[in-house]
């Protein structure tokens, strides 16, 4: 009611009627009786486009083996940046997310390990340089004066790498290529190449090695025109000050358990993964010698 209302009169009974009486102890046991205990709160998993996040069958498969094997209901996060992921995953507002190997180091103090993929036996990946099929192309020399395109601005495979490699000659991107720009998705970097809308993109080697089981059409109108070392696979994260939560050790327990759970064995079909392993940071020392390199020129 509000100020200045007047509020109207009750008629009271007296002796109270069985109704009244009945009403009155129903107020009371409302009042005494405890609060409705709130549902737990979902634990929020974050995705980047890097993991080909636009299967649902993929998706739909991980969220039902990670909050049954977690026991927890798990909702899963996707953006389309991995600078929209990293800062919710820093700032907490994402239990944990599968980030890559780029902002995992330029966040290192901020961010803990959690697990790392293992694909084809090894807990490492490579960046590719693409070019159309049949175009004659082995370095990055050979790429001078392209439309390129990169992934993400945060992505090692997709941008630190080129970068650094263009860094080691004392280049930058603008003064190497022709245009460049950012498709925000390794799957869209083949796309662009195989449509000719970019004469050249880097790509992550992982992606573009499942794409040619997944989607060889695409992937048979381009070619890996240079492969870099093997380097840290893009790792699963979380905030440090979360590290030691219950949450964690539950995500981290359900990844390695997954080779041995049928649904879990579906979810890494899909992925073309052989598990998780802990792996440890020293895995990525190679991006953060890039990551110094780029800086150091500027």
């Amino acid at each position: 009611m509000s100020v200045g209302q007047h509020r109207p009169r009750s008629r009271v009974l007296w002796p109270p009627t069985r109704r009244a009486v009945l009403g009155a102890l129903t107020g009371a046991l409302a009042v005494s009786s405890p609060p409705m205990v709130r549902a737990a709160q979902p634990f929020r998993f974050g995705l980047t486009p890097v993991f080909l996040s636009s299967d649902l069958e993929l998706l739909e498969a991980l969220q039902r083996y990670l909050s049954a094997a977690m026991g927890a209901d798990v909702q899963l996060v996707l953006k389309r940046t991995y600078q929209e992921i990293t800062s919710q995953l820093v700032s907490g507002l994402l239990d944990a997310a599968w980030i890559c190997g780029f902002p995992f180091i330029a966040y290192r103090r901020e961010l803990e390990l959690v697990a790392v993929p293992i694909w084809r036996g090894r807990m490492t990946y490579q960046s590719y340089l693409i070019v159309s099929a049949g175009r004659e192309a082995s370095a990055i020399d050979d790429l001078r004066g392209d439309i390129h395109a990169f992934s993400d601005p945060d992505s090692n495979s997709g941008y630190l790498v080129t970068r650094a490699l263009l860094a080691e000659r004392g280049i930058k991107a603008p003064d190497f290529f022709k245009r460049t720009f950012f498709t925000y998705g390794h799957r869209n970097v083949v796309r662009a190449v195989a449509a000719g809308l970019a004469q050249s993109g880097s790509v992550d080697g992982y992606v573009w090695e499942v794409m040619t089981e997944t989607e060889a059409e695409l992937t048979r109108q381009t070619v890996p025109a240079w492969r870099s070392d093997w380097m840290g696979f893009p790792p699963i994260a979380t905030a440090a000050n979360n590290a030691a939560t219950e949450g964690i050790a539950k995500l981290r327990k359900a990844l390695f358990a997954m080779p041995g759970d049928p649904v879990g064995r579906d979810v890494l079909g899909l992925l073309r993964l052989d598990g998780f392993a802990k792996g440890e940071p020293s895995l990525f020392d190679s991006i953060a010698r890039r990551v110094d390199l780029v800086r150091a020129l500027g």
